[in-house]
């Protein structure tokens, strides 16, 4: 799917991953990224994206141009 669409999906709180991102020789943890909406404890106060990456690593997230032009955006279920 599209960023567009993907993006539909991130909001409705789903997980996305691309096929790409888990390339050959990476671990096998799966690279996707999800929205966080704070809550009272969290120091942010607006919904942001984040990723988990393939080291399990979860750190803030922001679309590079190939993302957003990409066309192979998938829901995923963890």
């Amino acid at each position: 799917m599209n960023f567009s669409d993907a993006l539909k999906d991130l909001k409705a709180g789903y997980h996305l991953t691309r096929k790409g991102w888990n390339g050959k020789g990476q671990h096998d943890l799966i690279p996707f990224v999800a929205m966080q909406n704070p809550d009272e404890h969290s120091a942010n106060t607006l919904p942001y994206i984040y990723i988990i990456t393939v080291t399990g690593d979860r750190v803030p997230w922001l679309a590079s141009q190939t993302d957003l032009l990409a066309e192979d955006w998938e829901s995923i279920t963890l």
